[in-house]
């Protein structure tokens, strides 16, 4: 599918509609909720604490670890359980950055084990970097581990690091190490229709936007 080709419900289906602001009530959650069924999106992505929610039609994605990813793995793997149980059809994983920086990528690896075996096999994976604050071996690296652990998909970004979001740099090495077997979910400061595009052209399957509105209202069907 080339970029030029892309309408509007195509982009739709690609979007994981997302809030995790702290001071998110559950009144927001029902007005997310509300909206991704206007917009057409697929998913509605939460913090686990929101769950159980009512989102019929829609799949249902929380976060795990999120967003520093310092977290004990057995912690970790317990929310994905949980999360799973109330209702999640997808997790969203923060690594351990520091042991990402530290060039430990056997406890990468053991970390998203954890949470694998933790939730199970019917939810699916996604696994975030935080590319930002990587260099290019260890998004290399991440990914592979992330690979050999089982994840569904390799992810950008909490959206909540100093260092930035997703970057067409970054999506286009995730892709190129995963392969078209997993998926690259392009999160963190996609503002507009272009960037997004942008993204989708480098090599996402799945794109977390928090402001989904503008990005989708620069297309047409």
């Amino acid at each position: 599918m080339s970029e030029a080709a892309l309408t509007r419900s195509q982009v739709a289906a690609m979007v994981d509609h997302t809030l995790l602001k702290p001071e998110a009530t559950a009144a927001d959650v029902t007005a997310l909720i509300d909206e991704a069924r206007s917009l057409g999106v697929l998913a509605v992505c939460v913090s686990p604490s929101m769950l159980p929610i009512r989102a019929d039609g829609l799949v249902t994605a929380a976060v795990v670890g999120f967003p520093s990813g310092k977290h004990h793995s057995l912690v970790k793997g317990a929310e994905a359980r949980l999360a799973v149980d109330q209702g999640a059809a997808e997790i969203d994983m923060v690594i351990d950055v520091g042991a990402a920086v530290a060039g430990d990528y056997s406890a990468v690896l053991a970390d998203i084990l954890t949470v694998r075996e933790a939730m199970g096999e019917s939810a699916i994976l996604k696994v975030i970097l935080e590319t930002a604050a990587l260099s290019d071996e260890a998004i290399v690296e991440c990914c592979r581990a992330a690979v050999r652990a089982g994840a569904n998909f390799v992810k950008t970004s909490t959206g909540f690091h100093p260092a930035g979001g997703a970057t067409v740099e970054a999506v286009t090495l995730m892709a190129q190490t995963v392969g078209p077997g997993v998926g690259v979910k392009a999160s963190g400061g996609i503002r507009t229709t272009q960037a997004a595009l942008d993204m989708i052209a480098a090599g996402a399957t799945r794109l977390g936007l928090s402001g989904t509105r503008a990005v989708l209202d620069g297309l047409t069907d």
